[in-house]
């Protein structure tokens, strides 16, 4: 089976909220769904490579946060593809409970007084659940490499890794100045929320540990291992989980 190829589709301006595509030999997978209303600037990037919605055979969802799951019930529908996700993540994907949003700083502060992250969308069961540790090979669904429950961001977060050593982590990590962006892109920074930054550190360190070499993200990057490496550090520097005041509903 062929290298797959990996297509960064931006749901916003400059890298800040990717989705990303990936192209096999038997089919595609998509990971992440985007925000509500994505679903157009995914079939754009489908048609540019000669696509559609009905070569998607699997959608796999990185963590339950609007700007990653807002889109998966409405591309779902339209591509007739199965959604992957952990079920760490289900009362949120149902919508049944409002998330709690751990801030890393100053910018995670006042993204949520914006609201934006809170918006809700379109409720749904994922068909393929993943338990804590389970691997799911991908190569049934064209594409060679698996999804892995890697915790931190949020406890049901998922990546995918792909054979030749490139690895799909959500918001484990991100890059550039605030939400991605035009500068430092190639330097690895905390997202804005972040459940537990030592189980992220170790999920990190996993995957920079199998031989991962390029880490493609939610918000900016791609990151090469060695920028990882680094991060995973820090985060293990810190110490203490959250001062109190930083997780609210």
């Amino acid at each position: 089976m062929a290298a797959p190829r990996i297509i960064r589709i931006a749901i916003l301006p400059f890298g800040m909220v990717n989705c990303h595509l990936i192209i096999g030999d038997g089919g595609c997978v998509l990971v992440d769904a985007g925000l509500p209303g994505s679903e157009g600037k995914v079939a754009r990037a489908l048609k540019r490579h000669g696509l559609t919605f009905a070569d998607i055979r699997l959608i796999v969802i990185t963590h339950a946060h609007v700007d990653h799951a807002g889109g998966a019930a409405r591309l779902r529908q339209l591509t007739g593809a199965p959604v992957l996700a952990h079920c760490g993540d289900l009362a949120y994907y149902r919508q049944l409970m409002p998330m709690t949003f751990c801030s890393t700083g100053w910018f995670g502060r006042l993204f949520l007084k914006t609201g934006l992250i809170r918006q809700p969308y379109v409720p749904f069961t994922p068909d393929i659940l993943m338990d804590d540790g389970q691997v799911v090979q991908l190569s049934q669904y064209g594409v060679e490499g698996v999804a892995r429950h890697t915790p931190g961001h949020t406890a049901g977060s998922v990546s995918i890794e792909l054979a030749g050593g490139e690895v799909l982590v959500g918001d484990l990590i991100a890059s550039g100045i605030l939400l991605g962006g035009l500068v430092r892109t190639g330097h690895a920074i905390r997202p804005p929320f972040e459940d537990d930054p030592q189980a992220t550190a170790a999920a990190l360190q996993q995957l920079v540990d199998a031989g991962m070499q390029t880490f493609y993200l939610g918000h900016g990057g791609p990151l090469p291992a060695a920028e990882v490496r680094a991060h995973a550090g820090r985060l293990r520097r810190l110490g203490c989980r959250h001062p109190d005041d930083s997780c609210v509903k």
